[in-house]
């Protein structure tokens, strides 16, 4: 494979190429669905091809083909150099990447059991005991059981004379109970509404104990019909890391986007509120508590990999450091222009989609003191959120509302009143500067989401998320029924 990149690249160099690098990707996808006691869905998909990047002129060409037949593939280095002469005629600003040594290296996830040979019947079993044991409960309408596997196998080459390659494996599984009376439908979801997933193997899916937790899971999605709604108000709230990891992935991951800053995606999904003039005055974004890394490093996050898409190393990148605004999920392209090198945040969906700045492991690093038990027993009197249901966020990643699956009250540092449909809003640099608590290491978990869409064509990002929950004070709660 290797002597086929190089190829391509050495097609783009004579054709003019200032810069061209290939990038050969072979996916292989599984999903299993069990629906309310019935196989709903089993499927498998296979994809694999080159995709070839240059810059000619200062300007971007792409172009990818499903083939590795080494004409065609020559061929479509030649339309990426024609693609980025072209688009050279109408260029603002050249693109200048910055300097670094060429990568070259493996790296594989850590699997201790590959979900690939775990044979289907034992899959779909242990879909089926979930389903069954959320069925026994009284009151439950219907269900749903998933687990979805991806495995990515990379190679990666450039003209300054990187050579990677990469096995990337993602699995996930959850369960989800529906309870529905008249025109109320609740439903709870574990560990995540449409799964919790890793950067891991099979193991993870067993971690989960799927059928254990299906049976309270259901119990309460009945409990919700009859609980009361949420009254409105402000009050102290506790999220769990359920509900936490999902505030952060949305006002935090995006608008830390150097691209999105810059105007790229605007047309899509919006720009972001943290400008460089912010950067450089030091912006209060949160409470001293609030330390917020993106690390592609981090133990089974999604964003976790050997090296981006443009050969730069996995590395932890400080976004937030003891509340105050420090940096941004960048490429080599978009860095330079606030003076820093990459933080090697370039990830592509697939062989034929261009890399674009994703976020990776967008953690809220654990402080000692408190595991997320010991907040809520410090809380005297405030609300516990978890599990996301729904939510809603303007395009400058500053004015939100969430609605989540369930909230307790807390009273007298103990959880009370089960409600329904209950919904917070918030701006985001005063909703992190309300938070006065975070959990500790024992309460930190790696959660993510496997869908994460950006780019004009959409792409579909995995991404991670490790939190530990956290405490905030004074804020919006109850507004409207979800």
């Amino acid at each position: 494979m290797r002597d086929l990149l190089d190829g391509a690249v050495e097609t783009a160099r004579l054709r003019g190429a200032a810069y061209a690098d290939a990038r050969h990707v072979h996916r292989l996808d599984e999903s299993l669905v069990v629906r309310t006691g019935r196989v709903e869905a089993a499927a498998s998909g296979e994809s694999e091809g080159v995709g070839i990047r240059v810059l000619v002129d200062g300007a971007w060409g792409f172009a990818a083909t499903a083939s590795v037949d080494r004409e065609e593939v020559g061929r479509t280095a030649a339309r990426a150099v024609e693609i980025a002469r072209a688009s050279a005629t109408a260029l603002r600003n050249r693109v200048a990447l910055d300097t670094r040594e060429p990568a070259v290296g493996r790296y594989a996830t850590p699997v201790a059991e590959d979900p690939f040979r775990v044979p289907l019947e034992e899959k779909l079993a242990d879909l089926l005991a979930a389903d069954e044991a959320m069925r026994a409960v009284p009151g439950v309408s219907f269900t749903e059981a998933l687990f979805q596997a991806q495995r990515e196998q990379k190679t990666f080459v450039s003209s300054e004379g990187a050579f990677t390659e990469q096995t990337i494996t993602h699995v996930g599984a959850g369960v989800e109970a529906n309870a529905i009376e008249g025109d109320e439908h609740q439903r709870r979801s574990y560990p995540d509404a449409g799964g919790g997933f890793q950067a891991a193997g099979y193991e993870y899916v067993r971690s989960l104990d799927l059928a254990g937790r299906a049976g309270q899971l259901a119990e309460e999605s009945v409990a919700l019909l009859s609980a009361p709604q949420l009254p409105a108000g402000r009050r102290t709230i506790v999220l769990d890391p359920s509900q936490l990891y999902l505030q952060l992935h949305e006002s935090c991951g995006h608008p830390t986007e150097l691209d999105r800053v810059f105007g790229t995606e605007a047309s899509y999904a919006g720009t972001s509120f943290l400008t460089p003039d912010l950067l450089a005055s030091g912006f209060r974004y949160g409470s001293d508590l609030v330390d917020i890394v993106a690390d592609a490093t981090a133990a089974g996050g999604l964003g976790t990999f050997g090296w981006d898409d443009e050969g730069v190393p996995a590395q932890a990148v400080p976004l937030v450091r003891e509340g105050i605004f420090v940096g941004y999920l960048s490429s080599r392209e978009t860095a330079p222009r606030i003076g820093r090198a990459s933080g090697g945040a370039m990830r592509a969906d697939g062989w034929n989609r261009i890399p674009l700045i994703r976020m990776t492991n967008v953690n809220l690093l654990p402080k000692p003191g408190m595991s997320l038990a010991e907040i809520v027993a410090d809380t005297d009197d405030g609300l516990y959120l978890a599990s996301n249901r729904s939510w809603s966020i303007d395009d400058r990643r500053l004015n939100f509302q969430f609605a989540t699956e369930v909230a307790y009250e807390i009273r007298g540092g103990k959880l009370g009143t089960l409600y329904r449909n209950p919904t917070y809003t918030g701006i985001t640099p005063e909703f992190w500067r309300s938070c006065d608590a975070v959990g500790d290491a024992s309460s930190w978990v790696m959660l993510g989401t496997p869908n994460c869409g950006k780019g004009e064509p959409g792409q579909t990002g995995h991404v991670g998320h490790g939190v530990s929950g956290a405490r905030f004070r004074d804020v919006q709660v109850g507004v409207g029924r979800w």
